[in-house]
């Protein structure tokens, strides 16, 4: 039982976040996170012949996402945000926490932009680049005065590479499916909004 699945890029371990424990099989614990061995799809039972093994983040009621960066794994929980690095053995991966008191709006708000992460919370934009620092926005409150929190689940990111930006697709007060977007164009350091009815994104290429 898992929340969300990943291969790690350069280790390749399956890692399972939000999932049931090796001692209590079939209970999710929604903070724990188990990792098979490597280059295994099958073999998840902790041996001291293998790279299998957990890790239970100590912060926040439940994890959130997890996002692939070139440098580790960043793992939100509802109010902290970790890093998760390959150590090699004997305990294949370690836990930091980089950052509490942090949100974040639902599973698909956060982005990776090269080195960077970018992401929605529930009342202000964040980036990640090593510390988590949060973005000044031109259009704060525009966003969040008419922003359905209710329907915060399906805040969308996206990264459109052509342009520089990073988009949010959001619901507004007036609706219960996305009908906004806001965008952050990180070349020219400007924001700007609008209306468009979408719900995932893609980029090019």
């Amino acid at each position: 039982i898992a929340k969300q699945i990943m291969v790690s890029a350069q280790d390749r371990h399956v890692i399972a976040f939000g999932c049931d424990g090796e001692a209590s099989i079939g209970t999710q614990d929604p903070l724990l996170i188990r990792f098979g061995s490597q280059e295994s799809l099958t073999a998840w039972q902790s041996l001291a012949t293998n790279t299998a093994g957990e890790l239970r983040i100590s912060t926040g009621s439940e994890i959130v996402v997890a996002i692939q960066t070139k440098q580790q794994i960043l793992v939100y929980t509802d109010v902290s945000l970790h890093g998760m690095q390959f150590l090699g053995p004997p305990f294949t991966f370690g836990l930091n926490e980089i950052s509490r008191n942090i949100t974040i709006a639902s599973p698909n708000a956060a982005v990776a932009v090269n080195d960077f992460v970018f992401w929605m919370g529930s009342k202000e934009f964040y980036v990640y680049g090593g510390t988590v620092q949060r973005l000044p926005c031109t259009v704060l409150d525009y966003v969040f005065s008419d922003f359905n929190r209710d329907q915060i689940g399906k805040v969308t990111a996206g990264h459109n590479s052509s342009y520089g930006e990073v988009w949010w697709f959001y619901c507004s007060t007036a609706s219960n499916q996305v009908d906004k977007y806001v965008i952050w164009n990180y070349q020219e350091n400007l924001w700007y909004t609008g209306s468009l009815d979408r719900s995932t994104w893609v980029d090019s290429g």
